[in-house]
């Protein structure tokens, strides 16, 4: 997450929607860029208001993916981080040995993309929420949510909302490459991602 006081904008990080580019942009550009004290990066949005009500005040964005290919992306994300743990690579190691809670439960699943989804999204809260629910909070909802799909119009917006020059090509950072997302299921796994996101699908029209 990130807040510009400001600026009055707290932008809330879904996790593998392209927020570290985000992150980024607020880190470089933007002054005053602050996080929530004792929130996580991927803090859902009522939390981050729990230890700071007057960020309700603030514009607050976020983004969202295709729930089908966000999990592809993340637990590619996962199988690279421990191969390379596992492998001893030292900025893998310390990666995982300094955020034990945070990677070790995602770990379990890093060789098998079939468990992470049918296991992983009721194992761990994080995996399992619906990106709706990070986004939204009981006394507040995000202003505006952008897409991966159409990141780049939609980056532009928040850059415009900050005061920002819009720009012709956004850098990116983190962006993996696996393939095809559509490649990675099966009917089980298709369907228990569907179940699972069954808010985002509805709420941003989202398919297989």
């Amino acid at each position: 997450m990130r807040v510009s006081d400001s600026r009055r904008v707290l932008f809330v990080h879904v996790p593998k929607t392209g927020g570290s580019t985000i992150d980024l942009m607020f880190d470089r550009e933007v002054g005053d860029t602050r996080r929530v004290d004792g929130r996580a990066r991927h803090a859902p949005l009522g939390r981050l208001l729990a230890a700071e009500p007057q960020l309700a005040d603030y514009w607050i964005f976020g983004f969202v993916r295709n729930p089908w290919a966000r999990m592809v992306s993340w637990w590619s994300m996962v199988n690279k981080v421990f191969t390379a743990y596992e492998a001893g690579e030292p900025k893998a190691v310390k990666k995982v040995e300094t955020y034990p809670d945070a990677w070790l439960p995602e770990g379990e699943f890093a060789h098998d993309f079939d468990a992470f989804v049918l296991e992983g999204t009721a194992k761990i809260a994080k995996v399992g929420r619906p990106q709706v629910h990070t986004l939204n909070a009981k006394e507040r909802s995000a202003d505006f949510v952008g897409t991966i799909e159409n990141f780049h119009d939609d980056a532009n917006r928040v850059r415009e909302r900050l005061g920002l020059t819009p720009l012709d090509k956004l850098p990116r950072r983190n962006k993996s490459s696996h393939g095809a997302y559509q490649d990675y299921y099966n009917e089980v796994t298709r369907r228990k991602v569907a179940e699972v996101y069954a808010e985002d699908i509805e709420a941003f029209g989202y398919e297989f």
